[in-house]
């Protein structure tokens, strides 16, 4: 076991050499901000003080050359060899510790040509506690794991809901919209992810969601209403096309009843059969365009899509006066697709 110990709280945790930083945290009760936990989005870079680690596996685009020299490290797939001085933002939030339970398919709906949303009902004696926002993994047979945000929030209890896109390729979304029996038994971890509701601020909120990105955000927007938190909410929903709207009439009633809600969906590549007369372009832009007078100083942005959307959603935003620790983001990895044989 190894000690690792974070200078500017002097909170102390150990870590077997199996674990990453962050699975060492977790399992500690330790709050360090993550989301991929494959390198992927950046969310838990932090700094290496003092001490010898093992880097793992991440995508260049998460953590550069000059980052790694300048002593950053990627908590979620870094290992310590030796004790360790750790730097990095802590979430004062309470932890709620990730518990393995079975869930049964109680019935799957096909959303759009490429999303389905399946309904996973817990035994009569579990109860899954969560943060509008998180995410889930699902423990498959040969060992690996497939992670999806929860989109409802956490006050509708009965059945947990998902939104997964098709990959192409993708072996495990193919199951579930091809082969996946309602009934169906799977093991799930929970929850898992620094992306949710920061209820001690007040500040007007920016919601950018690409794709399937609209799923943890639904979560917290239903979870906002039932708890009659009326931040300012400005929902930004990025797509390529129309159809990839795959829920559009959810925000547009949202908006049509809230005053303080506010949805602007954005198509990066409408077709001509769309007829579409909304925004088009990237949606960080639209974000841009729009606040390009005021600056983004006093808001709050929660960020969830595609890597490439979030790190450059990150990085234009903060050009444009977000504060850091005003940046939530959760990015969407995908494993490898399976090779296709002949």
């Amino acid at each position: 076991m190894t000690q690792i110990l974070i200078q500017s709280s002097n909170h102390q945790f150990e870590a077997r050499p199996s674990q990453t930083i962050i699975e060492a945290a977790i399992a500690a009760g330790v709050n360090l901000p993550y989301g991929c936990r494959n390198g992927t989005c950046g969310t838990c870079k932090g700094e290496i003080i003092s001490g010898e680690v093992d880097y793992g596996d991440y995508a260049p685009s998460a953590l550069t050359d000059a980052e790694k020299s300048a002593g950053k490290a990627l908590f979620c797939c870094t290992r310590a060899l030796s004790d360790l001085v750790i730097d990095g933002r802590e979430i004062h939030a309470n932890v709620i510790p990730p518990r393995i339970m079975p869930a049964r398919v109680e019935r799957k709906e096909q959303l759009s040509h490429d999303v389905m949303a399946l309904f996973l009902k817990l035994p009569s004696n579990e109860h899954l506690q969560f943060k509008a926002g998180q995410y889930l993994e699902f423990l498959l047979k040969d060992g690996k794991r497939r992670a999806f945000s929860i989109a409802n929030a956490p006050h509708v209890d009965n059945l947990i809901e998902l939104h997964l896109r098709l990959i192409p390729g993708g072996q495990f979304t193919a199951y579930v919209f091809n082969e996946m029996p309602e009934k169906a038994i799977l093991r799930i971890e929970a929850p898992f992810g620094s992306f949710y509701l920061r209820e001690d601020s007040q500040k007007p909120m920016i919601m950018v969601a690409g794709g399937t990105g609209f799923a943890p955000i639904k979560g917290i927007i239903e979870h906002m209403l039932h708890h009659n938190i009326q931040r300012e909410i400005t929902l930004y929903w990025g797509a390529r096309a129309k159809e990839d709207l795959y829920q559009p009439a959810l925000p547009e009633a949202w908006a049509a009843q809230y005053p303080h809600i506010k949805f602007i969906p954005v198509l990066s590549d409408a077709q001509p059969e769309d007829n579409w007369q909304g925004r088009t372009g990237f949606v960080h832009q639209a974000v841009l365009d729009d606040f390009a007078n005021i600056g983004l100083a006093d808001y709050e942005v929660y960020c969830c899509g595609a890597p490439a959307m979030v790190e450059v959603a990150h990085a234009s935003f903060l050009q444009a006066g977000l504060a850091e620790d005003a940046f939530l983001s959760d990015a969407f990895s995908y494993a490898k697709p399976t090779p296709k044989t002949a």
